[in-house]
């Protein structure tokens, strides 16, 4: 039990940003593009407790992580997006679409970076070398995972803006079920095989964008 709780203060803080970041992102993006609503809300803030979801992100991944769950995942409430105010709404949606998983990768990256700088300048402290690895780890797999094409993630949203606007309309109806298709592909790890090869995709970025930095701290 100790080291469950000693693992979840870990990851509480990493993913509270990862999150929280991740709706922001949406809402600055939607805002850059022409839609005000996520911004009039309050949404276009860094404040977490105007993104968690009682239930989504609080209540779900706590009780899965102490039931010892294959799998745990959770959500945050979604930031309203009025696609039809958009400047040009079916390109600027993939934009506002990519902004999340994009602020996740870099939010990654800072982890990263700040990992490489603890462990080069020998900082004494277990915990903060953990928090930092932690924080590569989740925002890897929120990045990972919200790129997987199925509405209502981020990557089906990508998808729907590329399509011809037939197929569009016909791939976008898969919304309404996607959120109980996500559960099935997860439980079944069928998201598995694409979130490993995304993820060491990702990673093998980063480790290459600070790769100057270890030489630096040599």
């Amino acid at each position: 039990m100790e080291q469950m709780i000693y693992t979840f203060a870990v990851y509480a803080l990493p993913i509270l940003l990862a999150i929280t970041l991740h709706e922001a992102a949406h809402a600055y993006a939607a805002k850059y593009f022409g839609d005000l609503t996520a911004y009039q809300q309050g949404r276009m803030s860094l404040n977490p407790i105007r993104h968690i979801d009682p239930f989504g992100t609080i209540l779900i991944p706590v009780v899965l992580f102490f039931v010892g769950s294959p799998f745990i995942f959770g959500y945050a409430k979604p930031v309203p997006v009025d696609f039809g105010r958009l400047r040009k709404p079916k390109r600027d949606m993939a934009w506002v679409a990519l902004a999340g998983p994009a602020a996740n990768l870099l939010m990654a990256f800072l982890w990263l970076v700040l990992s490489v700088i603890l462990h080069r300048v020998h900082i004494e402290g277990e915990y903060l070398l953990r928090v930092a690895g932690a924080g590569v780890t989740t925002n890897l797999v929120l990045f990972a995972f919200n790129l997987f094409p199925l509405p209502p993630l981020d990557g089906g949203r990508i998808v729907v803006s590329l399509l011809p606007y037939r197929l569009a309309y016909s791939f976008s109806q898969i919304e309404r079920y996607g959120f109980f298709i996500v559960l099935v592909l997860a439980y079944f790890r069928v998201i598995h095989f694409w979130m490993v090869p995304v993820m060491l995709g990702a990673n093998t970025l980063l480790q290459l964008l600070v790769s100057p930095l270890n030489l630096l701290l040599r």
